[in-house]
């Protein structure tokens, strides 16, 4: 065993991009002890699951040295990738334990185990299409810590997850970590990691730039080889420093001193009008999925009214409907009972076709996973909605431009969609379905994989979508979005709770 699980020393990682090279790590220097929960928090596109999957060995870096123990797993953003279509997710998890080893019987008892751990324990003979995103977030953590890695690897674990959820799998994390059965790296926006790792390391531009000592409380910053401060520019905006500050040395401390003003916080839309003319009805709508072990009211006799001009907010824990809901109301699934009406259409009378014609003219829709077209640029993404709708190539692109623009995607326009991280990659398909200007937007946790900066201005430009007059209806966990939705809808179950579908103050649905 060597001194670290972890030991990372200047490395850099390059890709070809559409417009030259792409640098993704840029000396990035990392050691990290054996038993150690390691955060890694820095906002999108910082290169957080790079680093990830350099440590994994996904990805060759180009220069530098890495050491990394083994055996190692990873839990990626795209959860599907670990557990298939074929098989239920007990026998996933056991087949994961036998491969490293574990005899047919014990195997099985832990991946019963792990499902109750991670309260899974009565969906353990549902296949993966049939669990809701937050559900398949879960799984694929059992999987992965079903064969006791040395080194785990997890990417964003919580973003779909409610908070008591979120919790818990944080919780989890630092027992593995702390009862010596794993060394684990997280990549996270969640602030609440913070409280249960040993560090929580910064990253910006590819570069590691600072550390917080979770046991001493203490605050670190790094400087490299040439005598370098890496400084986080958040922290310089909330001291008040802007582009310049005069500095002094003092014994073990660098003291600067800046004279701007610290910048403003940006305060939640309140002003959301209460919506106009009734776009979406559902009455008595039931979707129910049948497994080999059960069946499920996946949305159980829920009747709803949604306005254009208004920020509808979907809450509830993970696995309680929310997605199934909005996959009926945008005519992908269909209900077993019940009706469901956009714009006094209902949706069991139309064919595919007819379905599908609906979508491109009246709906967009921001899935879990972004469904980007992995070799196209991130503008062409965008136009390529457009040219569905009729716009001829010029307008596209420009419209599409202007649409990246918004969410300050510019400079990524010729980047291909599959060499984005998974936050970029979020709001690249955001971008694409407001650019549509369709009069019906359903997005499903459309902020998970955003760090704060990011996930407040997808939520104002959620909000602002809303009051120039479309129906934007939003499953979420995030605060920054239930603080501008107009109504916040609660449901459990299948079904609404009681008293929900007016305006919710986000301390009311934690």
């Amino acid at each position: 065993m060597t001194e670290h699980a972890i030991e990372a020393r200047k490395v850099f990682v390059v890709h070809e991009g559409a417009t030259g090279n792409v640098v993704s790590l840029q000396g990035a220097t990392l050691t990290v002890d054996h038993g150690e929960l390691v955060a890694v928090m820095g906002p999108s596109g910082s290169g957080k699951s790079t680093l990830l999957n350099c440590l994994a060995g996904l990805q060759p870096i180009t220069a530098g040295h890495l050491y990394a123990a083994t055996p190692v797993a990873t839990v990626a953003q795209d959860a599907a990738k670990a557990l298939g279509d074929d098989q239920p997710i007990t026998t996933r998890i056991a087949l994961r334990a036998r491969l490293a080893g574990t005899r047919k019987r014990a195997a099985t008892r832990r991946a019963h185990e792990l499902l109750e751990r991670l309260g899974l324990q009565h969906r353990g003979h549902a296949r993966r299409q049939e669990l809701s995103g937050g559900e398949q977030q879960r799984a694929a953590l059992c999987v992965a810590i079903a064969a006791r890695p040395k080194l785990l690897l997890v990417d964003e674990v919580t973003g779909q997850l409610d908070a008591a959820t979120g919790r818990g799998i944080l919780e989890l994390l630092a027992e593995l970590a702390h009862e010596g059965h794993s060394t684990v790296v997280l990549a996270t926006h969640d602030p609440r990691a913070t409280e249960v790792a040993d560090r929580t390391v910064t990253i910006r531009d590819g570069r590691i730039t600072g550390a917080l000592h979770g046991r001493s409380g203490r605050t670190f910053v790094f400087v490299d080889d040439g005598g370098v401060l890496r400084l986080d520019p958040d922290d310089l905006h909330a001291a008040g420093i802007a582009a310049e500050a005069e500095v002094s040395l003092a014994p073990g401390a660098v003291i600067l001193r800046g004279t701007a003003q610290p910048r403003l916080a940006q305060a939640p839309t309140t002003d959301a009008p209460s919506g106009g003319q009734e776009l979406v009805r559902l009455e008595h709508v039931r979707r129910r999925f049948a497994t080999r072990a059960e069946t499920v009211d996946a949305v159980a006799g829920v009747s709803l009214a949604f306005k254009a001009g208004a920020f509808h907010a979907l809450v509830g824990p993970s696995g309680c409907g929310k997605t199934t809901l909005l996959h009926l109301i945008a005519g992908l699934d269909r209900a077993d009972h019940g009706t469901v009406q956009i714009g006094g259409t209902d949706l069991a009378t139309q064919t595919r076709a007819q379905l599908a014609r609906l979508r491109r003219e009246h709906v967009a829709v921001v899935p879990q996973v972004s469904a980007l077209v992995g070799g196209l640029s991130a503008l062409d993404n965008v136009a390529l909605a457009l040219r569905a709708r009729g716009q001829d190539a010029r307008q596209a692109r420009a419209a599409a431009l202007e649409a990246l623009e918004q969410f300050g995607l510019q400079d990524l326009a010729q980047r291909a969609a599959q060499g984005l991280s998974g936050g970029e990659r979020q709001r690249v398909a955001l971008a694409r379905a407001l650019a549509t200007k369709a009069p019906l937007i359903l997005a499903d946790e459309p902020t998970a994989n955003l760090d704060e900066a990011n996930a407040i201005k997808v939520a104002e430009m959620l909000a602002t979508t809303a009051r120039q007059g479309a129906c934007v209806v939003c499953a979420t966990h995030d605060a920054s979005v239930t603080a501008r939705a107009t109504t916040v809808i609660a449901m459990r179950d299948g079904k609404i709770a009681p008293g929900t579908g007016g305006a919710m103050t986000p301390s009311a649905i934690a």
